[in-house]
């Protein structure tokens, strides 16, 4: 990834903010944005972040006399990317990048009325350069030079004085490379049909140094054809490193796994990864989604709240429901809401909304009266039900 060229401070390089990737010497597998995507728990936390952060609604509010209330989008919130690119694919691509590389850019190609961004159009991070000189930032994409007014820049895993975020790839190199040699040797052992390191002993006599060779040769070209090597009742052979090797390959990848699940904030068991030595228990699934919301997704999503607010004017602001994250179980969900008309904080024609249901006819609240008795359910509501009225 290309993202930070500087040249306004002597004797300071990006090498040391931000780590170089790790080359190929000593049969290391190179580690980019695109080859990272090869290890199985990026991947999953990548995937697992951008899914559920990009499908959480965005709702737009502002403040009246105190009191929270949702205002209409603007069409950058609506389809960010124009007709062919709504908001949640929009925010799977940014999220996807800002999760992998700190940044997510895009080129403004349109604004409305007030002057606001009305379409962007992402880009891939790892074709971007972002240069300062002299305090000025510039942005080199696709080999011609943008200003800061031209481009959308959200940031995650900042420092001070570096006007890009982090990457988790390029930290997370060494442990990703380990893994990806690890697999690349595996496939480079077993497609050539290689065999490990063995000792070949003939138990009937001493053989000389040309002897020694001649059965070497044909016992490797017996092996390296996949054919069968005929020997007589005075050879014994002893594979020297097949199993430790074994242990050592499954005991590299297990470890590789939940390492990278800490460098992307992403716990091991969500992604089904195996948690050696220890065992995490939840009461029920809510607690467990409520436990990753607040630990890992919280912080990322008020981050993203506040930049996607500086495209509309203000006071409103952008809010992402986090409900959609917080599923309860049916029996607890039932519970909730029982609780909540109970205690008249959830009116019933909401809480069917909820499940996607009108609110009840005359007639459905005659055969409640039929069945129960007059005065056991509350009068109906007529209004229409509020949007995003989920019990909480």
């Amino acid at each position: 990834m290309s993202l930070f060229h500087r040249r306004d401070t002597p004797g300071q390089s990006a090498d040391q903010v931000i780590p170089p990737r790790p080359g190929s010497s000593g049969g290391a597998v190179a580690v980019t944005q695109d080859s990272a995507l090869r290890h199985s728990a990026v991947w999953a936390c990548l995937r697992l972040r951008a899914n559920l952060i990009s499908t959480m609604p965005v709702d737009l509010y502002r403040k009246v006399y105190g009191i929270q209330v949702e205002v209409p989008k603007p069409a950058v919130l609506v389809t960010p990317g124009g007709d062919d690119v709504e908001m949640p694919e929009w925010m799977y691509s940014s999220e996807f990048d800002l999760d992998r590389s700190g940044n997510s850019i895009g080129l403004i190609t349109a604004r409305d009325g007030l002057n606001l961004p009305a379409r962007i159009e992402l880009v891939p991070s790892s074709d971007v350069t972002v240069r300062m000189r002299k305090g000025k930032k510039t942005y080199r994409i696709g080999g011609t030079t943008y200003q800061p007014e031209e481009v959308w820049h959200e940031r995650q895993y900042t420092v001070p004085g570096l006007p890009v975020g982090l990457s988790p790839v390029a930290y997370a190199a060494w442990s990703i490379s380990e893994y990806l040699s690890i697999q690349q040797f595996a496939m480079d052992w077993f497609s050539s049909g290689a065999i490990p390191s063995a000792h070949l002993k003939n138990t009937a006599k001493q053989l000389t140094p040309d002897q020694a060779d001649g059965a070497k040769q044909r016992f490797k070209a017996a092996v390296m054809s996949r054919d069968l090597f005929v020997t007589g009742n005075d050879w014994d052979y002893e594979m020297i490193q097949a199993e430790q090797a074994g242990a050592d390959w499954i005991a590299a990848k297990s470890f590789g796994i939940g390492d990278v699940a800490r460098f992307f904030d992403c716990p091991a068991d969500l992604i089904d990864a195996a948690v050696s030595g220890s065992a995490v228990t939840y009461a029920n699934m809510t607690q467990r989604n409520l436990q990753f919301l607040v630990m890992s997704l919280g912080p990322a999503v008020s981050r993203r709240e506040a930049a996607l607010s500086r495209l509309s004017s203000r006071p409103r602001f952008v809010k992402l429901n986090r409900n959609a994250l917080l599923a309860m179980d049916p029996q607890t969900q039932a519970s909730v809401i029982k609780t909540r008309i109970d205690s008249r904080t959830l009116t019933p024609s909401e809480a069917r909304a909820y499940y996607d249901q009108p609110p009840f006819t005359e007639q459905q609240m005659a055969e409640f009266d039929r069945l129960f008795g007059k005065g056991t359910q509350p009068a109906p509501t007529t209004a229409t039900p509020q949007a995003g009225g989920a019990p909480s």
